[in-house]
């Protein structure tokens, strides 16, 4: 597009090619503007596909972009079943995918990968200057095979998401001491324990889960199952809250009936005695032991020995570092834009109770630049597929200068959403799931919530 205060033609450039950049080059396309979507990955959905093996509590009605839709189904593409919950690898061979593919086919839309963005500037300006910021364009430092490249862009979207930056085993926030001389034996997300050489790693070792969210919940049912099949198996279950009371969720009664039976069939586990809970425990050191295992260590003195094998599903942070030349307003807690966190603080709000929001709550003090899906989100978990639509959507308008539908809520949300998180594995939900609440009325508490860990 023709900027017009600078005269220059330069694309929209969208970081990332996963669920909520690929919504905006969509509705970027329909608007008529020149686009890039750079991916670090290989593929389109490649975060997506590194828990593929994990089935969303989403059906397949929550999970595709309208933009997307309409650019696919005019190229012939058949939706799937609306009423399904696809697994991460599903969703990404059956919509990510060739949606990346129409996307690039287009005349307008470049989608490249293997091109990671390490840097985002204003051209020939760096944080401190003034003068002819506004009319200069951005500028990309992009990594790729052949070296590190320059390209500049009209406007930023920022949609990278949170998925390389999971949270520490330690519990105030950074490493625990020797953390990462242990990596050989620590996996920060669900690894697939249907899978025989996987399954391997586990099976007749002491194994720990780390968090408390429907990730570790994930991880609890399947490693009681191999416990079940290898009582040499054990299992302890490291809960930072005082107790794990409440850790499982509305069970039969929650309202979105797919979380609930993780919730339930979780509680099972520990209740079968297969999982050992050890609450209150922040770790602050892990060692290697004598005898080969590790022995973990909390802040107040608390050990768990003999361990093999730690499993840490504890949420994810946002990489702040590539914007560290771009004027940005974030809350000092979250993480997120300003404006936008006190409506997603998890203390005060479920995924359920966020209202749908767009450009006016993304935009920072660097004019033309946005962080959206679950990046903006910063820590605050709940995140739902929905609602990043509708962000794209409003950034996409404002980019391209129509403000009217910019600030124009076009989303109504449907009784469950489509939170950012996970399933039972391979296992459908209920066929006779009812629709509900993504994650629940808000209430005074801290919130539990899908494929996160609030009490990390």
């Amino acid at each position: 597009m023709t900027d017009p205060l600078s005269g220059t033609t330069h694309p929209v450039a969208v970081i990332g090619a996963g669920p909520s950049g690929l919504a905006a080059a969509a509705n970027l396309l329909e608007r008529g503007l020149d686009v890039v979507v750079l991916e670090g990955g290989t593929r389109a959905g490649e975060a997506v596909s590194q828990w593929g093996h994990v089935r969303l509590f989403s059906q397949w009605s929550e999970l595709v972009d309208p933009a997307g839709r309409r650019l696919l189904e005019s190229a012939g593409w058949s939706a799937p079943n609306p009423d399904d919950y696809p697994t991460g690898e599903q969703w990404s061979q059956a919509y990510l995918q060739p949606l990346a593919e129409a996307l690039h086919a287009s005349d307008r839309v470049t989608v490249r990968y293997d091109a990671r963005v390490v840097g985002v500037t204003r051209q020939g300006r760096d944080l401190v200057v003034d003068s002819g910021r506004e009319t200069a364009p951005f500028v990309l430092q992009v990594q790729s095979a052949a070296g590190i490249e320059r390209l500049t862009a009209h406007a930023v979207i920022d949609a990278s998401g949170t998925w390389g930056g999971p949270n520490p085993l330690g519990g105030d926030g950074l490493a625990a001491i020797g953390e990462r001389a242990a990596a050989d034996r620590i996996t920060y997300q669900v690894p697939n324990l249907r899978d025989e050489s996987v399954r391997a790693r586990y099976e007749g070792r002491h194994v720990v889960v780390a968090g408390a969210g429907a990730s570790a919940q994930n991880a609890l049912v399947e490693l009681a199952a191999i416990a079940k099949d290898n009582p040499k198996t054990r299992v302890s279950w490291l809960v930072r809250r005082p107790t794990a009371s409440g850790a499982f969720g509305g069970g039969d009664n929650d309202q979105l009936v797919a979380r609930g039976a993780l919730g339930t069939r979780a509680k099972e586990a520990v209740d079968s005695g297969a999982i050992t809970p050890i609450t209150g425990f922040r770790t602050s050191e892990v060692t290697n032991t004598s005898d080969g295992t590790l022995s973990l260590t909390s802040f107040d003195g608390q050990q768990v020995t003999g361990v093999d094998e730690v499993i840490v599903v504890t949420g994810f942070r946002p990489n702040l570092s590539m914007l560290s030349e771009v004027r940005l307003d974030l809350d000092p807690v979250l993480q997120a834009p300003a404006t936008l966190a006190p409506l997603i603080d998890p203390n005060v709000h479920s995924c359920g109770t966020v209202y749908p929001h767009g450009a006016k709550e993304l935009a920072q003090p660097e004019m033309g630049f946005y962080l959206v899906g679950m990046k903006s989100y910063g820590r605050a978990p709940s995140f739902l597929a929905l609602t990043g639509f509708e962000q794209v959507r409003s950034v996409a308008a404002a980019i391209a200068g129509d403000h009217e539908a910019a600030e124009r809520v076009e989303l109504t949300l449907p009784d469950s959403g489509a939170c950012g998180g996970s399933g039972l594995f391979d296992e459908p939900a209920p066929a006779d799931a009812q629709a509900g609440g993504c994650c629940g009325a808000p209430a005074p508490q801290e919130l539990l919530s899908i494929g996160t860990t609030p009490s990390r």
